[in-house]
This record gives structure tokens, C-alpha cells and sequence, in this order.
């Protein structure tokens, strides 16, 4: 789950993480009013979306008097932005937030993950802030410090020194960066974070440390146990089918293909997907109904696949062990009785009463072909989706 920048800062302010001040707005007045609240002689005004790369394309700008935050704030709100981390659609800017101008002496990357392959969590740090860390990866590595952190001893001032020492820090910048490291490590630790990311930390001309943006992701596994991260969650940001999709329980994922695909299990719908692919077919989209579904659920998930214009033929792909074969056969037909499916619907099922299952896809009359082999079933939904 992802969090707006604006809702970020407040969890940095609550963990002792300096920021620039600021407040969101959502009118062009409110984004005036906080302008005024802040004082000063200039502000940046920030599109709030989910996504990197806004200032880029329009997303940030810097306004030197109330006139240009009413204007910027008119030019944002309301609209979509598109990012290279978006689609070609972009995502719907409902707020912007405004802080006051600071001076930037210099500019830091730093950062604090899960790396699975270490099973650590480590922090990620360079002098190379506010720019693209992926290609100062490739092109400069040389410049940025990995930091893993020993989940039995935990964060070690040490750690936080030697980070501040390899980013040219002096004096008080050396507390002031531990400060923030720590910060930013309890928080991880407290909310069941991924990714925290500054980018940049910035060193003011007065030599103090603020984080200029700041990006959290969570667990999505365990933020139910956090109410207050929860009540964080922007469905406007997020694509409608998915959030359709939680709502039953069903783990879907838009994809720019043209097959449908229903599989229980996300192993094996990774296979099925691959197997598409292989066939020289494109995936819709990514569908997990679960071990333990039942009719209702079935026919929502084929109702939510069905909603996508573009599936021009679907694969139910289902090993039935906890879920019976049956019982997804009925949901299946129920599902294309209730929305009248018209497109070519291939059903490969395996498992717990299979044969059950095949008897009632036989004969119905309808646009179903069954199958016994999956690979068999991945060349007809090919096929078939060709061939609409």
C-alpha cells in the first residue's frame, strides 16, 4: 500500500524525521491560505499522486508569490498526471501539498528496505540525491552505500555515523543524521513498512538536514493490524478493479493483454499466465480466486474480468484441492448466465471432483469449451481470442 507524500511527512514529524513545513490543500484558496500560514517569499506547490518522476512533468513547480500558488494549484487539481511510473492515463490529482522554499546547499539520497535476498533490512545511502538512483546505480555505483542491519542487534550508532561520515557530514549533521536514521528505522519496524525513501535529503545553507520528499510503501499483508495507515489509503489512486477485487477476497491485477485468465493459486497463475505468453497470447490480467472459494465468489471474479472491454476470451485454469471442482464449474455457469457472457470461455480443471465438475461444463449449450490439458487449453484460448 502506498501513501501520499503530504500523509509521509505527518508519519516523519510523528518519528522525530525533519521536513520542510507545509499542509495539503485541495482548492487553489485553501493552497493560498497555507501559503499565507507559512509565510516567506516563495513556496512549491506538489501534485499528490502515487507516483515518481512529478517534477518532470509539471508536477512540482515553484511559486514566488500567492498569484503563481493559485495559479499552479488551478492547474493541478482537477486534473491527471502522467509520470513514467504511471500508465498513459496517469493518476487523478485530488491535493496538492504546499511548503515553504529552503535553500539547498546539497543534495542526498537515502533510504531504508527489505532485502530479501540478505533477509536484512538495510538502508541504501548517496551523494547523489534528487536524481534518478537507479542510474546512479548503473552508471556512478561507486557512489552509493548499502548498510544491511542485523535484526538481532538492531540499528548501532556506528552505523549511522559511518553513513553520515561517507555522505561528508560534520558536527551536528552527524547527530541530526542519526536522528533521522533512527526515525526512520522504528517507523519501518512500527508499521510494517517496505520502502521509506527520502529523495533528497537536503543540506540547507544554514547546514541543516530536511527531508525535501519522502515515499513510504507497506506491507500490504499487514496493514489491517495498523488503523491509522489504513485510514491512509487513497482508493482513487489505485486501479478500480483491483479495489473491486479486495472486496471479495480476489487478488487481481490489471495487465494489457486480451485473455482473461482465472486461476486459484498465484504460483499456478503465474504458470498459466506464462504458459499464454508462451502460446503466443497476452494475458488481461493477473487472477488469484483463493483455496477456499465458492460460487458467489467465482461469479464476481468472472464478473470483474468481464468488466475489462478488452478480454476477448477467457482460461479458467483451477487445481481443485481445497476448492471442488464442482463448485467452481456452478459458479462459472452461474457467472455466464447472470452477465450473458458472449465471448469463448476455455475451463481446464483438475483435482477434487473434476469429473463432477466436467459433467456440468458438458453440453450446456453455452460458449464453454472444456479441457483436460492445460497446454492444450492455452493454444484453444489463444485461438479463440484470435479468432473474435
Amino acid at each position: 500500500m502506498n501513501i501520499h507524500e503530504y500523509q509521509a511527512k505527518q508519519l516523519f514529524n510523528a518519528y522525530g524525521i525533519a521536513s520542510p513545513k507545509g499542509m495539503f490543500a485541495t482548492t487553489p484558496q485553501e493552497a493560498v491560505n497555507v501559503a499565507k500560514e507559512l509565510g516567506g517569499e516563495g513556496w512549491v506547490v506538489k501534485a499528490q499522486v502515487h507516483a515518481g518522476g512529478r517534477g518532470k512533468v509539471g508536477g512540482v513547480k515553484v511559486a514566488k508569490d500567492l498569484t503563481q500558488v493559485a495559479e499552479y494549484s488551478e492547474e493541478m487539481l482537477g486534473k491527471r498526471l502522467v509520470t513514467i511510473q504511471t500508465d498513459h492515463l496517469g493518476l487523478p490529482i485530488n491535493s496538492v501539498l504546499v511548503e515553504g522554499l529552503y535553500p539547498i546547499q546539497r543534495e542526498f539520497y537515502l533510504s531504508i528496505l527489505l532485502d530479501r535476498s540478505t533477509e536484512r533490512i538495510i538502508f541504501i545511502a548517496s551523494i547523489a540525491g534528487g536524481m534518478d538512483i537507479e542510474a546512479i546505480a548503473h552508471d556512478s555505483p561507486e557512489q552509493i552505500m548499502t548498510l544491511p542491519v542485523h535484526p538481532a542487534a538492531g540499528m548501532q550508532g556506528y552505523q549511522c555515523r559511518k553513513v553520515a561520515y561517507s555522505l561528508g557530514l560534520k558536527g551536528g549533521q552527524v547527530k541530526a543524521l542519526t536522528k533521522i536514521m533512527q526515525g526512520m528505522y522504528d517507523l519501518f519496524i512500527d508499521k510494517d513498512a517496505t520502502q521509506i525513501e527520502i529523495n533528497p535529503l537536503i543540506e540547507t545553507d544554514s547546514g541543516e538536514l530536511l527531508a525535501l520528499d519522502a515515499k513510504i510503501n507497506f506491507d500490504d499483508n499487514a496493514v489491517a493490524l495498523h488503523s491509522d495507515i489504513l485510514a491512509m489509503k487513497d482508493p482513487s489512486q489505485e486501479d478500480d478493479k483491483e479495489n473491486y477485487a479486495q472486496q471479495y477476497g480476489l487478488n487481481y491485477i490489471t495487465l494489457e493483454g486480451n485473455i482473461g485468465c482465472m486461476v486459484n493459486g498465484a504460483g499456478l497463475a503465474m504458470a498459466t499466465m506464462d504458459l499464454v505468453k508462451l502460446k503466443g497470447g497476452a494475458p488481461a490480467n493477473f487472477l488469484d480466486v483463493g483455496g477456499g472459494t465458492n460460487v458467489e465468489k467465482v461469479c464476481e471474479a468472472f464478473k470483474l474480468i468481464l468488466s475489462d472491454t478488452s478480454v476477448k476470451a477467457v482460461l479458467v485454469n483451477i487445481f481443485g484441492g481445497i476448492v471442488q471442482c464442482d463448485v467452481i464449474a456452478s459458479g462459472i455457469l452461474a457467472a455466464i448466465e447472470q452477465i450473458h457472457v458472449t465471448i469463448p470461455v476455455v475451463v481446464r480443471l483438475e483435482g477434487t471432483n473434476v469429473e463432477e465438475g466436467r459433467a456440468l461444463l458438458t453440453n450446456t449449450g453455452l460458449n464453454i469449451y472444456p479441457a483436460d490439458d492445460l497446454a492444450h487449453a492455452a493454444e484453444q484460448v489463444v485461438a479463440l481470442a484470435e479468432a473474435v
